[in-house]
This record gives structure tokens, C-alpha cells and sequence, in this order.
């Protein structure tokens, strides 16, 4: 491993690693070196993925578990593993995404909860940690949205309002942290986790269709023919907490086997 691509000696906590993008993410960060902090609401898969974490490269790892909708919860999680383990040095704020359905039907409390878990949860954890990062001169925050902060998606009327809420807080931050720490946006497109299949469900009950033509039409519609793979995600997630990356600052990066049409 070349030194530009090494963590070694780095700390990540990764939100939302049980499942899907943040557990792919997590395992690439333990590859490259870092100890590794998985932080969830399900116990028992973040207990299974230690030992992958461990195989995979990790010098350790543990569990936190912690509800993104619980704020004060949230932060007292965070404030007593900063406490037993020094400070963090990668941040990837990942969580579950609101439920499907149009702005027009969604009520008040659907738009505030999902500001909540995607604003307001992850500007308390960038709170924590940046005291530890700017102490240590090394910092990378990653958010996992949406391609749909690019180009909103149909019948996705809260997602596409709450993700784009966090590409200006985090175009925001990537103004205000100071050197050294770096904040960034990854994108993903339509990528093979349990979120996706759960949309196909809703969009295909909605049209009165099945959820395997739902994705068959993704599918098609993407010039790589096919749906993302976590583990790709993952790749960019490592990629942006790496030494390499460290003149990378404020983008929004689609992993999204080419669904945008945007320049």
C-alpha cells in the first residue's frame, strides 16, 4: 500500500455501517489501515461485521450503538467513545433515507424528520469531531447522499428535498473547517442494497407493477447496464478519506455508472 493511500494511525466512524453503502465503506477504510468504529441501531450486525473489519486490515474495531433520530443519544455516544479512544479522524455520515413518495403527500413531520437525521444529526457529529481533527491537522468528511441533489428523482419528494439540504451545509462546511480537513459529497445512483429494493417495492405497488420490472428499467436506463455494487461505493468513500485525496474539497462525486445526464 502506497502511502498516499494509506490510514494507518487514522480513526473512522462510519454511520449506518450494518448494511449496504456503510458497510461496504467501512470494510474499505479497514483495508487501507484505519481503526474502524461502526455505528448503527441493529447490535447484532454490527456485531457480525468486527471480525470482517479485523480481516479485512483493521488494527481494531468496535461497535457503537447509536440512533441517528436521537440526537442527545446520539451525542453522548460519540462524546464517550471520543473519550475512551482518542479522537476521530474520518467521519462518513450515512443513514437511512426517507420513505418514497411525492412532496404533495408528504406532511410536515415526514420533511422534519428526515432534516433531523440528515442536518441536524450530522452537523452534531462534525461538531464532535473537528476539535480532535484540527488537533491532529488531518480531517475528511464524507457524506453519503443522493444523485438526486444533481437531478431530483421522481416520487423521492422528501429525499430530493433533504439531500439537497445537505449539499449546501456541506458546500458550507468545505468553507468554514479549517486546512487539512476536507468535506465531500459521495452520490450514488441506483446501488444493489436493501434501500433500493425497498423503493422498487414502493414505486412498483404505486404503478401496479412488479418491483423486478421497476429495477429491469433502472437497469436499462444506465449506460453501465447494470446497478452499483455497495463495494463500489465503498472504493470512493476510502478514496476520499485517503492522504490522496487531501486537495479534494466541497464536491458532490456521482458513483452512479453514468444516470446523470448532467454535466
Amino acid at each position: 500500500m502506497t502511502e498516499a493511500f494509506s490510514l494507518t494511525s487514522r480513526h473512522a466512524l462510519v454511520c449506518g455501517a450494518s448494511a449496504g453503502i456503510g458497510r461496504a465503506a467501512a470494510k474499505a477504510l479497514a483495508s487501507l489501515g484505519a481503526e474502524v468504529t461502526a455505528l448503527a441501531r441493529r447490535k447484532d450486525e454490527l456485531e457480525a461485521l468486527i471480525p470482517e473489519l479485523l480481516e479485512a486490515g483493521a488494527p481494531s474495531a468496535r461497535l457503537l450503538v447509536a440512533d441517528m433520530d436521537d440526537r442527545p443519544g446520539l451525542s453522548a455516544a460519540v462524546d464517550q467513545l471520543l473519550s475512551d479512544f482518542g479522537p476521530i479522524h474520518i467521519l462518513v455520515n450515512n443513514s437511512g433515507g426517507p420513505p418514497a413518495g411525492p412532496a404533495l403527500e408528504a406532511d410536515d413531520e415526514a420533511f422534519l424528520t428526515a432534516f433531523s437525521r440528515h442536518v441536524l444529526a450530522s452537523n452534531r457529529l462534525v461538531k464532535a469531531v473537528v476539535p480532535g481533527m484540527r488537533e491532529a491537522g488531518y480531517g475528511r468528511i464524507i457524506n453519503v447522499i443522493s444523485s438526486s441533489v444533481r437531478e431530483p428523482i421522481p416520487g423521492l419528494g422528501v429525499s430530493n428535498t433533504i439531500r439537497g439540504a445537505v449539499a449546501s451545509w456541506s458546500k458550507t462546511l468545505s468553507r468554514e473547517l479549517p486546512p487539512g480537513i476536507t468535506i465531500n459529497n459521495v452520490l450514488p445512483g441506483y446501488t444493489a442494497t436493501d434501500r433500493l429494493a425497498s423503493l422498487a417495492r414502493g414505486v412498483a405497488e404505486r404503478r401496479g407493477v412488479t418491483p423486478e420490472q421497476v429495477e429491469e428499467e433502472w437497469r436499462q436506463s444506465l449506460p453501465e447496464g447494470r446497478l452499483g455494487k455497495p463495494e463500489e461505493l465503498g472504493a470512493a468513500i476510502a478514496f476520499l478519506a485517503s492522504p490522496a485525496a487531501a486537495y479534494i474539497r466541497g464536491v458532490n462525486l456521482p458513483v452512479d455508472g453514468g444516470r446523470l445526464h448532467a454535466i
